[in-house]
């Protein structure tokens, strides 16, 4: 495996951790960046670093980082987007690996992208239901903004520096199962 396959990943998993955040924003960032010429794209998905796949993706970002200001707007939101998380992860690592066979690439990118987007949003939408049932939905802005802050900050590192990215993963990942870990119930023996 060379050094470029392995940033590959690691900027695909990054960029998946992020769509577990906002569905839109990485896969807009990687189109930007593959607009740009700081970032090439697998042959077949070239086509995300169109001018018209730009602007389509910059428009479902600003609708989607707005949308989740809007309370109820933002649990609706959120049914639709685990699974959307899941597709999207699993594209953001596909586009971006390179030089590994194709039952390789598909298998990571199902695994960890997918994975990776789908515990992160699954982790997010159970937090926002909480903040709703607890605050009214009041505390949910406070909730989109970190969520959408997240997902700038690790997305921007998985282009800029996929290493640093695959780090903040794992510390998000680490945050998330410890929380888990204290909320779920004790089992009693």
């Amino acid at each position: 495996m060379t050094s470029e396959t392995i940033i590959s990943i690691f900027l695909g998993i990054g960029l998946a951790a992020s769509v577990g955040f906002r569905v839109f924003l990485p896969l807009f960032a990687l189109s930007l960046a593959s607009y740009t010429g700081v970032w090439e794209l697998n042959e077949s998905w070239q086509w995300i670093g169109s001018f018209a796949a730009v602007i389509a993706l910059g428009v479902a970002t600003l609708v989607e980082i707005f949308a989740y200001f809007i309370p109820l707007v933002d649990n609706l939101l959120d049914s639709f987007a685990v699974p959307l998380a899941a597709i999207a992860g699993t594209a953001v690592m596909v586009s971006t690996i390179a030089d590994l066979d194709p039952v390789v690439t598909w298998s990571l990118a199902i695994i960890a992208g997918g994975g990776t987007a789908t515990a992160i949003k699954g982790a997010g939408a159970t937090g926002r239901l909480a903040s709703t049932a607890s605050t009214g939905g009041l505390a949910n802005p406070v909730v989109s903004t970190v969520e959408t802050g997240t997902a700038v900050v690790v997305t921007a590192a998985s282009i800029f520096a996929p290493v640093l990215a695959v780090i903040l993963v794992i510390f998000i990942l680490v945050f998330i199962f410890r929380i888990y870990r204290k909320l779920r119930p004790k089992r009693k023996d």
